[in-house]
Order: C-alpha cells, then structure tokens, then sequence
C-alpha cells in the first residue's frame, strides 16, 4: 500500500492546483522551484536565538510584553522538545491507521500560564506593510500545527499568533530598523483535518484532467 507524508508547504499546493500536487506526489513531475531567498531563513534562526534568550530568563521579549494579548502567557520552556519541533527533518507528526502521515515544525510556542494550554507562535518576515489579507495566506498552516499537537495528546487554545517583522529604516550605523505586528488567528483543527483527508483522497485516484499554466501539459502514462 501506497502511503504519503504531507506537511503544511504541499497542502498548500494541493489547495492551489491539485494536479501539481498528484503529479509530485506519485514522482511523475515537479513544479519549478524559484531560488529560495536566504534572508528569511536567517532572519527565522535569528529570531529563535532572541527568543530563547528571554526563555531562559522566565521573560516576554518586547515584541510580546507590550501586547495586550500576552499579558498571562510564558513561553514554552523545554528547550529540548522545541528543539525537536522546530527541526524539519523531525518536528511534530501523526500518522493515521494507513501509515500516512501528517508533519510541521513550528517556530515557537507560548504557554497559557491559567489553563496551561499551548499557543503556536509563527515568525513571518516581509518587505512592505501587511495588507488586509496578509495573514490569511498561513491559515491553513496554524490550522495543522494545532491539529498535530492535539494529536500529540497536547490540550491548545483556540487561536495562534503571527508575528510579522517588516523592515522600517537603517540607522547612520548601519543597523537595520524593523516594525512588528502581532496578529492573531481563530485556529479550526477540524479543517485541518479535512484538508488533509481531502488531499489523501485524491492522491488514491486518477490524475486531476484540469492543472495550471505549469502542469496541463505534463502527459500521465
């Protein structure tokens, strides 16, 4: 039996063009890859770095302690287990009675210090002010975060945090200036679910006949 491991970054290529995502996953052929911008990968392990050091203080870094929707919550401080969460070859999985499975790696997590429930926390960064819709786009990944850590035996709450930094100014020295906005998100696991489901079950049939402008021409013996 065939199985197949998904994440959020494919779930939303099935949600854009299902043929694509068919094609990918049964290894006849794979979208066109642009050259991935290495500034936002640095500016996630940056980040992680200046989190953890206010972690490991029992502290809120600026960013977070200036928000109203912070006031009761911590950060999630073992440092071990984030470390696996955050790592992409790892990360936080599940795996359904098929043997398919379902995998994210977060960026970090805050604790509700009165329910103990879990808050996924998603660094974002970007080089112009949000737009009405911005956060909309990562909808569908909070959604499988919390779906995952609730498969993990992990109680969260309803909602998750994106954290965007957008560059504002460079200072005479050189020093780069960046806003922050905190935005937060009604997360809905059930939607996750189905999601995720729905990708399964097209990839056990035949081919999509409709694709994009990159695979409608991509023949399937």
């Amino acid at each position: 039996m065939t199985t197949y491991k998904l994440s959020p970054s494919t779930l939303n290529l099935f949600k854009e063009c299902p043929r694509c995502f068919w094609l990918t996953h049964h290894k006849v052929w794979k979208r066109p890859a642009g050259i991935f911008p290495s500034l936002p990968s640095g500016m996630d392990r940056i980040l992680k770095n200046h989190f953890d050091k206010f972690m490991e203080k029992g502290q809120l870094p600026p960013e977070l302690c200036e928000n109203d929707h912070c006031q009761n919550l911590k950060l999630f401080n073992d440092k071990e287990k984030l470390g696996v969460w955050r790592n992409n070859w790892k990360g936080i999985s599940f795996t359904d009675k098929k043997g398919n499975e379902l995998h994210g790696a977060v960026d970090n997590i805050l604790i509700n210090k009165t329910n103990k429930k879990l808050i996924v926390l998603d660094y974002k960064t970007r080089g112009y002010a949000l737009k009405e819709d911005t956060a909309e786009h990562y909808r569908l990944q909070m959604n499988i975060y919390n779906f995952l850590l609730r498969k993990n035996g992990y109680e969260t709450e309803d909602y998750g945090f994106l954290l965007f930094y957008v560059p504002r100014e460079v200072m005479a020295t050189g020093e780069v200036l960046f806003d922050t906005e905190l935005v937060k998100m009604k997360v809905d696991v059930e939607s996750a679910e189905k999601v995720w489901k729905k990708a399964l079950k097209l990839l056990e049939g035949e081919c999509p006949m409709d694709g994009c402008g990159w695979c409608k021409e991509i023949k399937v013996k």
